[in-house]
């Protein structure tokens, strides 16, 4: 064999000996676990509470503003326990909603939203978790997007100055019940300060499963929560809610095919839990249930 030859032989043995020993094994998403701070049900400081879903596994929280905390504590508490405050929910979106007929309505969940970029800034967070709008029998669906496009502009600004982007959030309003639409109205803001928050088990009633609204959102999923919703068992009942009467894992969710679909689009981020909290053994028991949906254990 001439020394070519070898050569060549050689290298085609190290490129079948190199597909042989590549990582084959499908890639996960970076997750960070979290729980909506008012999940935990103790007595005791901000610190306490912390340090509690410390112990049990989380890395961060999500808290309400407007609120009763003092943010001077959360902050001190978050650096003693290592316990990030990833997000802040706007608290008023519901009864002071930005597609209100009433303009007195929509400057005051205007101001609200503001409060909760500020309040993020102060405590290290980067999104303000925002529900738009409400459809009804006073707000049509048309009312609702107009209206509430006009109010998250408003707040842009205040979003660029506190360094917090607007999530918002896909819930049962009747509106962006679609990962199309969701997709339009994030995108007609042009802007890097708005982006999707994406609830896993909320959308199922809706029709289209949860990994198709990741995949096509991509890189406007700025983070996302979840329950779980069986669809049996609201379809048996014929009561739409009662499929939120199951526990984490025990919903119409393809965990599996959700994952990979964050692991495609690239996730890096957190997820939340948003379920009936309590003490420490309920506590343990979400955090459990979560690492087994979520494959982190």
């Amino acid at each position: 064999m001439d020394r070519r030859t070898f050569l060549n032989a050689s290298c085609a043995g190290f490129a079948a000996s190199s597909l042989l020993w590549a990582d084959t094994s499908p890639k996960k998403p970076i997750l960070k676990k979290a729980v909506k701070y008012d999940m935990i049900g103790i007595k005791g400081t901000v610190a306490d509470k912390l340090n509690l879903v410390k112990k049990l596994g989380f890395q961060g929280v999500e808290i309400n503003s407007p609120s009763n905390l003092d943010l001077d504590e959360v902050n001190k508490a978050v650096r003693e326990t290592g316990i990030v405050v990833h997000g802040v929910i706007d608290s008023v979106h519901w009864t002071q909603p930005l597609s209100s007929p009433d303009d007195k309505v929509r400057a005051k969940g205007l101001a609200a939203l503001r409060t909760a970029l500020s309040d993020a800034h102060k405590v290290g967070a980067d999104t303000v978790l925002l529900v738009p709008g409400v459809v009804n029998k006073e707000v049509t669906y048309d009312q609702c997007w107009q209206r509430s496009t006009a109010e998250v502009k408003k707040a842009l600004a205040d979003a660029e100055k506190a360094g917090v982007k607007i999530a918002i959030e896909t819930v049962w309003n009747n509106f962006l019940t679609k990962p199309e639409q969701l997709i339009e109205y994030v995108d007609q803001f042009r802007s890097p300060w708005v982006g999707a928050y994406f609830d896993i088990s909320n959308m199922l009633k809706y029709g289209v499963p949860a990994e198709t609204w990741i995949r096509k959102l991509g890189k406007r999923l700025l983070k996302f929560d979840f329950k779980a919703y069986s669809i049996e068992k609201a379809k048996k009942t014929g009561n739409e809610w009662d499929g939120f009467q199951v526990e984490i894992g025990e919903g119409s969710e393809n965990w599996p095919e959700v994952l990979k679909a964050l692991a495609e689009i690239g996730y890096n981020g957190w997820a939340t839990a948003e379920v009936g909290g309590g003490g420490e053994k309920r506590l343990a028991d979400i955090s459990a249930r979560m690492d087994k949906v979520l494959g982190l254990k």
